[in-house]
């Protein structure tokens, strides 16, 4: 009788586990919006040189992304997420809760954040300093200890007498964005840490540190404009005394309409995100569940795909859309992660 009783467990188990991924044929990759235009573009070679079946691949957000991904196992769930910063403990451990537990992370290549314009308007050359002031709801008031005001300033030139006299106002991505996660630390931290007092608070209270350093002002002068970044190029054609946030890749898709501005004398190019002269840049990432691998067709094969060198290397097609190739070294690397399909240490 107990014989009986495991077999039948056994099996309903079994039949639980392959009705969790029956259904699906095609690979579902959702997240990060940078990184949206280089997984479709392999999604769409995959599709049009395999037998599988072109994955779906959707716009959620890197933390909109990352949330669908750490729900749960099976066909109800998505298999990758892309991300345009690294995966945080918080997400790990939500993982970890709903039976995440094996997460493959693959570094797939590096993007900048440019602060844009129209082609039309003067061009822009400012510091992570004046963004700061221009952006963050509170600023500190002189070198005074512990001092803050709301943030007074309407337009640039009361910033700096060198900026143009315009009305601040700036398109850029929601909190969800890992766009704006890297904003935030790129830029606004980079910024907040030229006040000594706020800089030493990292130390002593982070919490604090943080809510002065990441909070964006919220009376309008900083408008989010949603997870996609083509919006945010559509809003500074319509409107070419603002200014926007995005990244890189769409920079090079749109020269014809917007035009970058100089973060600390230096424009952003692929040259100067390799080289670390552009500080306004982060590496990007794909997160596969393993769980996923050999149950969802094709899984590995659109790995190989992404991780190939006429794919992410130096002179691959995913350069031609705006990727900043990693090292050839790194490449390597994450290379044989992914063919031995080696997870993260959670």
């Amino acid at each position: 009788m107990i014989k009986t009783l495991q077999s039948a467990l056994l099996l309903a188990i079994l039949f639980m586990s392959q009705a969790a991924y029956s259904g699906r044929e095609q690979i579902l990759i959702v997240g990060s919006s940078t990184v949206y235009p280089f997984s479709k573009v392999v999604a769409e070679r995959f599709g049009r040189t395999t037998s599988f079946k072109t994955p779906t691949v959707e716009q959620l957000g890197t933390g909109g992304g990352l949330d669908a991904f750490c729900k749960g196992i099976g066909v109800g769930y998505p298999d990758i997420a892309n991300a345009s910063r690294r995966i945080k403990q918080v997400e790990v451990d939500k993982c970890r809760r709903h039976g995440v537990t094996e997460i493959l992370e693959v570094k797939v290549g590096y993007d900048g954040i440019v602060i844009a314009n129209s082609i039309v308007a003067p061009e822009f050359e400012i510091t992570r300093q004046e963004i700061f002031l221009a952006l963050a709801k509170q600023i500190p008031q002189g070198e005074l200890a512990d001092a803050l005001i709301d943030n007074p300033y309407k337009t640039w030139n009361e910033i700096n007498p060198k900026l143009p006299k315009q009305e601040i106002r700036v398109y850029g991505p929601p909190p969800s964005s890992g766009t704006r996660d890297a904003f935030s630390e790129l830029v606004m931290e980079a910024g907040c840490q030229k006040y000594p007092w706020v800089k030493a608070l990292k130390a002593s209270n982070k919490s604090r540190y943080k809510a002065i350093c990441h909070a964006i002002r919220e009376d309008g002068v900083y408008i989010d404009s949603g997870e996609q970044d083509n919006v945010v190029v559509n809003k500074l054609v319509r409107s070419p005394e603002s200014l926007g946030i995005f990244g890189y890749s769409y920079l090079e898709q749109n020269l014809d309409k917007v035009q970058p501005a100089k973060i600390e004398q230096t424009l952003p190019s692929m040259d100067a995100i390799i080289s670390g002269r552009y500080s306004v840049s982060r590496p990007l990432y794909m997160y596969v569940k393993k769980a996923h691998v050999n149950v969802i067709p094709g899984i590995e094969e659109y790995l190989r795909e992404f991780t190939s060198e006429r794919a992410w290397g130096e002179q691959g097609y995913l350069v031609d859309k705006g990727m900043i190739p990693l090292p050839k070294a790194i490449r390597q690397n994450v290379k044989k992660t992914v063919k031995n399909l080696v997870p993260l240490s959670l």
